[in-house]
């Protein structure tokens, strides 16, 4: 009898993340998406995996040096996911460079958005740019020489640069100097005609004579550094939380190892090996790139002005009953209101409620959780410093520690102390990750409080593309809850059960854990969507609901290590994903069916870091209306006549086109427009 292997229960999550990324990839590649939309994928997708390289390729890396020989849940060394990774990303990078290259930039030549090679220019073209080097590119270059007397300078993390190969002809020598291509100047220059763009690397390399006058220019070509930017606080550094972010910053800027080089396919050998030695990288960290090194570029063309390029405009509703300013806390009161952003305004219901809040008279308490804040919020920051101003007690709990948001957020809470408002920085050794609100106000009845618990952040620019759900309410057990929440996080609170709310660290692993086991049986239902499922524990779990009869259906946008459909070990499980104009980033989870089913909306993945690391908040969603919008919104994601992928007991992940298949998106919003119109009423 030949011997059978047992069915893999656990998916690398590493090569899962890369699968979401070519999932973002392939909206590159729909030839019926505006051109432009495609254009934006691209630079997404790059972004994506700059970030992907900084922390969790780093972090690999990291480990192999050290000789770790410790295995993933899947059965890898990190030595071996570090070769899977760099191959697996090395295929997706050419794919999208030869969407590029062969397709989306003829097609916009077409379009009158012409990406043109120095090369391919005239004279009268080269003098116009000539004159644009000289007045607006050759002030800030600054060329740097490496030999005995000028060391190798530190290449900064994702910058552009030029390696240049020049010699002196009186001495015979030959050097290599750098120019980095400085990051506020755009990426590509308009032509006069207005219709062709030259990338400004280019511009650059075309003028090297300027910069090593009486040199001879032997050889250039463009490179780029992926660092590592994922450093760890020690919880002994943490007594001054703010100065030790501040610290860390400033040591990302100095000292972090290079673990990724993008360097020009031409390029020379002796150049390539110079870098990778200065560097000290593997030749295995060299990525020959055939093409545009750094899609992020491609913003700059995305953001022309050519509307019929674009997707059109989908314009955020207003519930309602949030369309009387004077009237929300009444509104709220009545009944509990569920928000699905952006088809749900977020500047005329989240942050209009904090401005409300700011407003009031009667609110004496506004405490708010920060954790992504944006660049130029004129939303919820203008509603807590309008509340300081009014001589309302106003807490803001600022995560420090969001990655790739730290600086933004250590200056919104130097321009919220300066407001008046207590500001702190959460628990040491955990991330504050929980989305929640609190107004205390002072009523006829007594004391009453509103709370705001959602899935995203209180970040008006993110809420425009991040699709997310929030909870309006004032169920005394919920609001209570998040000012025990409160408690903890600003003070000496102990409090480690809640009334309604899952909190982690404390109560949300164990509490989803008991609602899962409450379905495994024949009948039993499990609905969730999360932006990761990653914890072996849940997914054990979920495995034994489905070999004891539970019917169970995840939506799941980005990593998935559960493998779906296995006879015997997953049969009853189905894992689906979405992609489109907005990031899906809502956590819905609803167990059992009809009346008795429980819902659950928060900020918490289905992750070991969330469970376990961070503090993150899951509210029960019991109101009528709230829960019958919540299954209207599961439907959709559930119905077989929507495009998606669907990921297969052998991992991996396959596009599903109906013949007339439904948009997602578009129907969630055609869903809210229709709601707004019309005031459902009261049961």
């Amino acid at each position: 009898m030949g011997m059978t292997s047992d069915p893999v229960r656990m998916l690398n999550r590493l090569l899962s993340w890369l699968d979401f990324n070519e999932r973002v990839l392939s909206l590159a590649t729909e030839d019926e998406s505006p051109l432009l939309e495609r254009v934006k994928f691209l630079a997404i997708f790059s972004t994506n995996l700059d970030e992907f390289f900084q922390v969790r390729v780093a972090e690999l890396d990291e480990q192999a040096d050290a000789g770790i020989r410790e295995l993933s849940p899947d059965g890898l060394t990190p030595h071996e996911q570090l070769q899977l990774v760099r191959e697996r990303a090395r295929g997706l990078v050419d794919e999208a460079q030869r969407e590029w290259r062969e397709r989306i930039r003829p097609a916009l030549a077409g379009e009158g958005i012409d990406v043109t090679d120095w090369d391919d220019l005239v004279d009268d073209d080269r003098k116009a740019l000539g004159q644009v080097f000289d007045d607006q590119i050759f002030p800030v270059l600054t060329p740097l020489a490496v030999d005995p007397a000028h060391p190798f300078p530190y290449i900064s993390n994702l910058s552009l640069n030029l390696a240049v190969l020049v010699r002196d002809p009186e001495r015979d020598e030959r050097r290599f100097a750098r120019i980095k291509v400085p990051p506020l100047l755009p990426r590509f220059h308009r032509l006069p005609d207005r219709r062709r763009w030259v990338p400004v690397e280019q511009i650059i390399a075309a003028n090297l004579d300027s910069l090593f006058p009486g040199m001879t220019i032997e050889g250039h070509t463009l490179f780029r550094v992926t660092r590592n930017q994922d450093p760890e606080l020690g919880e002994d550094e943490v007594l001054d939380l703010r100065r030790a972010v501040e610290s860390l910053l400033r040591e990302r800027r100095r000292a972090h190892h290079a673990v990724r080089l993008e360097i020009d396919r031409r390029a020379d050998d002796e150049v390539r090996d110079l870098l990778v030695e200065e560097l000290e990288l593997d030749p295995g960290d060299v990525d020959r790139v055939d093409g545009m090194i750094d899609m992020s570029g491609l913003w700059q063309l995305f953001e022309l002005d050519r509307p019929d390029l674009k997707d059109e405009q989908w314009s955020p509703v207003t519930p309602s009953r949030l369309r009387d300013p004077s009237d929300v806390f009444a509104s709220i009161r009545e009944r509990d209101v569920l928000l699905q952003h952006p088809y749900d305004d977020f500047a005329t219901t989240v942050a209009a409620f904090l401005r409300a809040a700011a407003d009031d008279p009667d609110v004496v308490t506004v405490k708010q959780t920060l954790y992504r804040t944006s660049g130029s919020d004129q939303g919820v920051m203008a509603a807590l410093t309008r509340a300081a101003d009014a001589g309302k007690q106003v807490v803001a709990l600022v995560e420090l520690t969001a990655r790739f948001d730290e600086a933004r957020n250590i200056e919104w809470a130097h321009a919220l102390e300066q407001a008046g408002a207590h500001v702190v920085y959460g628990v040491v050794g955990l991330k504050t990750h929980a989305k929640t609100s609190l107004v205390v106000r002072r009523e006829s009845g007594g004391i009453r409080r509103y709370a705001h618990v959602g899935t995203g952040n209180y970040n008006s620019t993110t809420a425009r593309i991040y699709e997310d759900l929030g909870l309006l309410t004032a169920d005394g057990d919920v609001a209570n809850d998040v000012a025990e929440l409160f408690n903890y996080l600003t003070g000496y609170s102990h409090e480690r059960t809640y009334r309604k709310l899952l909190v982690a660290p404390s109560t949300l692993r164990r509490g989803l854990e008991d609602l899962i086991r409450e379905e495994s049986h024949e009948g039993g239902r499990i609905v969730a969507k999360s932006n990761g499922l990653v914890d072996p524990a849940l997914i054990d779990l979920l495995y034994e609901a489905s070999q004891a009869g539970a019917e169970i259906d995840l939506v799941v946008r980005g990593i998935c290590c559960l493998v779906p459909g296995v006879p015997g070990q997953s049969e009853r499980i189905r894992v689906r994903s979405f992609v489109g104009r907005y990031l899906e980033h809502s956590r819905i989870l609803r167990f059992g069916t009809g009346g008795e089913a429980r819902y659950f909306i928060g900020s918490g993945d289905l992750m070991p870091r969330n469970l376990d690391r961070r503090v993150e908040a899951l509210t029960p969603v019991e109101d009528t209306e709230a829960r019958t919008r919540l299954d209207e919104i599961l439907d959709v994601y559930l119905s077989d006549g929507v495009v998606r992928w669907e990921l297969d007991g052998a991992g991996r992940w396959h596009h599903v086109r109906p013949a007339h298949g439904i948009d997602v998106q578009r129907h969630l919003y055609e869903l809210a427009a229709r709601r707004a119109r019309v005031r459902p009423a009261r049961t």
